[in-house]
């Protein structure tokens, strides 16, 4: 249907026509210059040592994952509210995840004190989820994956651009997964990008990346290399160049955009402030962090019954969803985890709905989403 107000859009210009229409009048496609300079602009970006352009965000995760040489009997503390990329990914190296909660219904990201809990001796890492672009409390769980000698895998795919003190999501811990999907703050598609301030690590992934191959396309094309090895056996998850033309159109406009992304929430904020039977999390901000606002959650009370609520939403032309379905009760997860509860999570899973959320929404769109909140919140006699 055509969406009065969709719950994403792109902010897409002249800037990436030219980039692509270049890339095109050079006449060479696969993985390049372009490519690299996307790569260096987003090192340089988050404050990286090594990047690397991913075909996209589930690549990331799985080149991530295989860097740590993770494999079968090896554990992973892993959210279930989150995409089913950062947890089968994990699967992909034979490893298993094991789901910790969130920290309430006000802070959707990893619990620490959960984490804590889920630690065995065939634990060897934590893969925390930016959710919605908010940073986890990495000083805790940094403390514990010092503690057990454990590997931190950031997936910042909500996250481009957030902060901690300093430090930028995706460097806080041993690898960061970025997604570039056409809904995310930088959005060329499909893509992705790793990075690592870890010389060894970022070697592993190199080759991995690409076939296990010693030299690229490239390399052999400018007359670096004539021939090439295999040293381990890697993937295809390359990124192309039309792609990462994209990616630093992009990456140009995400400082500007996140921070209209910000003001949106803050708007959003103002208006739902004091509206009876909704929350909206993330309402102190972590200290000394500064969050990517990817998605806008909301948290209905109990008795709002969440299918009425959104489908009221649909008939004003107001796209919504829901981030996310708890991992731990797909199908193909469910069999061995049949004793794992996960109370925060549940009840985020039952009751967050994701409301509009893009740098190009416009004052008027807000109004139309706001007013169709209460409207929905009315019709449940809550409003």
């Amino acid at each position: 249907m055509a969406w009065q107000v969709p719950l994403s859009d792109i902010d897409l210009g002249d800037a990436e026509v030219a980039a692509v229409e270049k890339v095109l009048r050079s006449r060479w496609l696969s993985m390049g210059p372009v490519t690299q300079e996307f790569e260096a602009a987003f090192a340089a970006a988050v404050g990286a040592k090594h990047a690397f352009a991913v075909s996209n965000g589930t690549t990331a995760l799985h080149l991530a994952y295989a860097a740590l040489d993770l494999g079968p009997g090896d554990e992973v503390i892993v959210p279930a509210l989150t995409f089913v990329a950062t947890a089968n990914a994990i699967r992909y190296t034979g490893a298993t995840p094991v789901f910790a909660d969130v920290t309430s219904l006000d802070d959707l990201t990893l619990s620490p004190a959960d984490i804590a809990a889920k630690i065995t001796p065939r634990t060897r890492a934590i893969a925390v989820m930016h959710y919605g672009g908010y940073l986890c409390d990495m000083a805790a769980i940094r403390v514990l994956a010092q503690q057990h000698e454990l590997a931190i895998v950031e997936d910042a795919c909500h996250a481009p651009g957030a902060t901690l003190g300093s430090g930028h999501a995706g460097v806080l811990g041993a690898v960061g997964c970025f997604s570039f999907f056409a809904n995310k703050n930088i959005a060329i598609g499909e893509g992705g990008m790793v990075v690592t301030n870890f010389d060894h690590l970022a070697e592993r992934i190199r080759l991995l990346r690409s076939h296990g191959m010693t030299t690229l396309t490239w390399d052999r094309h400018r007359g670096h290399a004539a021939t090439y090895d295999v040293v381990a056996t890697g993937f295809n998850y390359r990124l192309d160049e039309i792609h990462s033309a994209l990616g630093l159109a992009q990456l140009g406009k995400l400082i500007e955009n996140n921070r209209r992304r910000g003001a949106i929430v803050a708007r959003y904020r103002a208006e739902l402030a004091g509206v009876s039977g909704l929350a909206v999390p993330f309402g102190v901000p972590a200290a000394d962090s500064q969050p990517a606002y990817h998605l806008f959650p909301i948290i209905l009370e109990p008795e709002i019954d969440r299918a009425a609520f959104m489908a009221h939403l649909r008939d004003r032309g107001i796209q919504s969803s829901i981030h996310y379905p708890p991992i731990h009760r797909f199908s193909a997860f469910r069999g061995e985890l049949a004793d794992v509860r996960l109370p925060v999570t549940e009840a985020a899973g039952q009751r967050e709905v994701t409301l509009p959320l893009f740098p190009t929404l416009t004052d008027g769109q807000i109004e139309a989403v706001v007013t169709a909140v209460r409207s929905a919140l009315a019709a449940a006699g809550r409003a």
